[in-house]
């Protein structure tokens, strides 16, 4: 268990119709852009539609949406919602417009077939860049903004953004974390290990000036290493998560941390004897986690500690899922994305979690899901992603669906999902005054869905037309041009 858990992380007015997206030219689309671009007009008008607007608040019927120059000029109910001359307009009537996913944990990166088997003969966790087929995906699946989270090929990265920013491939926003910051004790050779603080202020340094704009701590960085990653980032105004697990919530959160990743599962400091800087052992880690009480004073007191520090926590429930036996398969259309081998690794592995005896990833997801219930009602900034690593089966994209729906699993509502998908993730961000949200001025960052996940939050999946910044996506058609090689590139 400690080696799976390992794995798993890698303004304008309503009236208004403006020429061009404030600021800034919409970038010219190559051509390899342009063979998924099913809408892109001058002025686009959305009739008829279903409107969850990501704040949370229930579902507006039968609006019309006016989409000018990549962002939203104009939404009302259609019967009084004006529509300028020459607009290409769209009937959607039995459709559902939500705001652009922001994937707070959506790495560029997955599981390379083979390497994530029970170790044979040496045998070590390996990750494969999948910079052609990851950032389709993440876009056709409806997320337009991603943070990588952490990562495997830094460079890597911060050139596929880009590629994606000059319009030469299709992909969501990318806001790239740096490579992780691990100390010493790394589970796979991808992962370079910290020497000390002064090692970790200059990893900062040197992958700030480079363009990363986020850090991600890992599990064996010590506290004064935390500590020097914290003041380094913070002096340039960044911020600072972790997958934390030689250290606790509460002692991160004294030391200035900004976010939290995967939430209680992660945490340690409720394992008895917990020593300080120290990894405890994966099944000292799950008994404590099986006999914790969510409703606890200990467990109520590290919530509320969280939330006065303003510390965010991400959820990434699918990849806790993939351990949990008798849960649902993979959907066809995911098993046909993967390559042969990384379907069958899945399979594999998900068969072998099926035969563990005692296996307490069911008790623990449920108190993970409760957890961040607690964490939500406290007042806590909870965010939204899937972390694509485990041993595979949390794909690009697929993953931000299947969390939202496991979010309402959770007890949230549909439109409390997809508001922590949207607009929570955008307000850790900065950029809750352009994205997240439905409403006029903000940039045009939509997902048009066939059916409403108001009611069947399954319909989720339903997706057909992504529009980022006001350019709109086929997105069947991005999903079948990567088929069969998740897991290669």
């Amino acid at each position: 268990m400690k080696k799976m858990l390992a794995g798993l992380c890698l303004g304008i007015a309503c009236g208004g119709f403006p020429s061009a997206a404030v600021g800034q030219q919409p970038p010219s689309l190559s051509k390899e852009v342009r063979e998924f671009v099913t809408v892109d007009a001058p002025t686009v008008a959305l009739k008829h539609v279903r409107v969850i607007d990501g704040t949370g608040g229930a579902a507006a019927e039968d609006q019309t949406l006016v989409i000018s120059g990549g962002r939203i000029a104009a939404l009302g109910p259609s019967g009084s919602t004006a529509i300028p001359d020459g607009a290409r307009q769209l009937e959607l009537p039995g459709y559902t417009v939500i705001p652009g996913l922001v994937g707070m944990h959506d790495h560029l990166f997955y599981p390379a077939p083979g390497s994530q088997a029970r170790p044979v003969g040496g045998n070590i966790p390996v990750y494969h860049e999948l910079a052609f087929s990851f950032p389709r995906l993440y876009l056709a699946g409806g997320v337009t903004t991603i943070r990588t989270t952490g990562s495997i090929e830094g460079q890597t990265d911060l050139e596929l953004k880009k590629a994606v920013d000059l319009g030469k491939i299709p992909g969501p926003k990318i806001h790239v974390t740096a490579p992780y910051l691990e100390g010493v004790g790394s589970f796979t050779v991808q992962m370079r290990e910290l020497t000390g603080p002064d090692d970790a202020a200059r990893a900062v340094d040197f992958w700030a000036s480079q363009g990363a704009t986020s850090f991600k701590v890992y599990m064996h960085i010590t506290r004064a290493e935390l500590a020097a990653v914290v003041k380094a980032a913070h002096s340039r105004h960044l911020k600072v998560t972790g997958h934390l697990c030689s250290i606790g919530f509460r002692e991160a959160a004294a030391i200035g941390i900004d976010d939290l990743e995967h939430g209680l599962t992660v945490d340690n400091e409720f394992v008895p004897g917990k020593q300080p800087d120290a990894c405890p052992e994966g099944k000292e880690r799950n008994e404590s986690l099986v006999k914790l009480d969510i409703a606890s004073a200990p467990a109520q007191d590290m919530i509320k500690d969280l939330v006065a520090h303003h510390v965010a926590v991400t959820s990434t429930l699918p990849v806790f899922e993939t351990f949990v036996p008798n849960r649902p398969i993979l959907p066809q259309r995911v098993l046909d994305a993967l390559a042969p081998e990384a379907r069958s690794d899945y399979l594999a592995a998900r068969s072998r979690n099926a035969q563990t005896p005692d296996n307490p990833w069911p008790t623990i997801l449920k108190k993970e899901m409760e957890f961040e219930r607690a964490f939500v009602k406290a007042g806590g900034l909870l965010l939204a992603g899937e972390d694509p690593t485990g041993y595979g089966g949390v794909l690009a994209g697929f993953g931000d669906q299947r969390e939202v729906e496991l979010l309402v699993e959770a007890g949230f509502t549909p439109v409390e999902a997809i508001h922590i998908a949207s607009e929570n993730g955008a307000r850790f961000l900065g950029e809750d005054k352009s994205i997240g949200t439905v409403a006029p001025g903000k940039q045009a960052d939509l997902v048009v869905i066939h059916g409403d996940p108001g009611k069947d939050i399954a319909d989720i999946e339903k997706v057909e037309t992504v529009f980022k910044d006001g350019i709109g996506f086929d997105s069947v058609k991005l999903i079948d041009s990567v088929r069969g090689l998740v897991g290669l590139r």
